[in-house]
């Protein structure tokens, strides 16, 4: 078995140790002996979404964000909202997910129209949502996710796109609706920087299984001692359950 992953914008959107999620990837599929090719996918740079079986967006500031607008304008727009709809599994990451919605529009009222893959939309405001946060994990039967948020931007799921879960601890999507995250076919969407990964090791897994059965109808993983991982993921959701 192997899985092929896509890191789209790598030295750009690198906000906060992302690639850690990657690297988190790598590790877990190749201590299970399953082989894993990354290729990173930057600007100018052609992208053929279906060599490729998982990708992943970290996150960026709005200034890079729209400066990549050209770039995904160029031919890689076509090819995200194609995968997205053959049901490539994504991970991406707070300017990621919101690349993949429809527009962000800043707190002044200058807008950029992204790609629009999922439905969804994101609207800026002066105070940013910052800290570190806790969520549910809906299709895991509500595992404690930990992860940290720093966004300016509420974002707005529209039809047909489920939140991973429910906000614990933190503001979420918009602080407003106790939603956090986007769910649509296999995309994975969170507001979740850094860390998100090698602290919560069964959503990894998690999302590699997608990425799995999208490729060979079916995947199962041996299971690994995420002792430490776990010492990590309950030392913050402890923290974060007596704020």
């Amino acid at each position: 078995m192997e899985l092929k992953i896509c890191h789209l914008y790598p030295d750009v959107l690198n906000l906060y140790g992302d690639r850690g999620n990657v690297l988190c990837m790598e590790r877990r599929l190749k201590w299970r002996g399953i082989d894993v090719a990354t290729t990173g996918v930057s600007v100018g740079e052609p992208l053929k979404a279906a060599d490729y079986d998982l990708f992943f967006i970290g996150g960026g500031q709005d200034f890079e964000q729209e400066v990549l607008l050209q770039d995904l304008n160029g031919g890689k727009a076509d090819e995200i909202r194609a995968a997205v709809k053959d049901g490539k599994t994504f991970l991406a990451i707070c300017g990621g997910y919101q690349m993949l919605g429809s527009y962000y529009k800043t707190w002044d009222g200058h807008q950029c129209d992204f790609i629009g893959a999922v439905d969804l939309y994101t609207v800026g405001v002066k105070q940013r949502m910052i800290g570190n946060y806790m969520f549910t994990c809906d299709e895991l039967d509500g595992v404690k996710v930990v992860g940290f948020e720093n966004h300016s931007g509420k974002t707005y799921l529209g039809a047909g796109v489920k939140p991973i879960g429910r906000v614990l601890s933190g503001y979420g999507n918009n602080g407003e609706d106790h939603q956090e995250g986007a769910r649509f076919r296999n995309v994975f969407a969170t507001y979740s920087h850094g860390c998100l990964l090698p602290k919560n090791p069964a959503l990894c897994d998690h999302i590699l299984r997608t990425a799995l059965a999208g490729k060979y109808g079916a995947a199962e993983l041996a299971p690994l001692d995420d002792a430490l991982e776990n010492q990590a993921h309950d030392y913050m959701a402890n923290r974060l359950s007596k704020a």
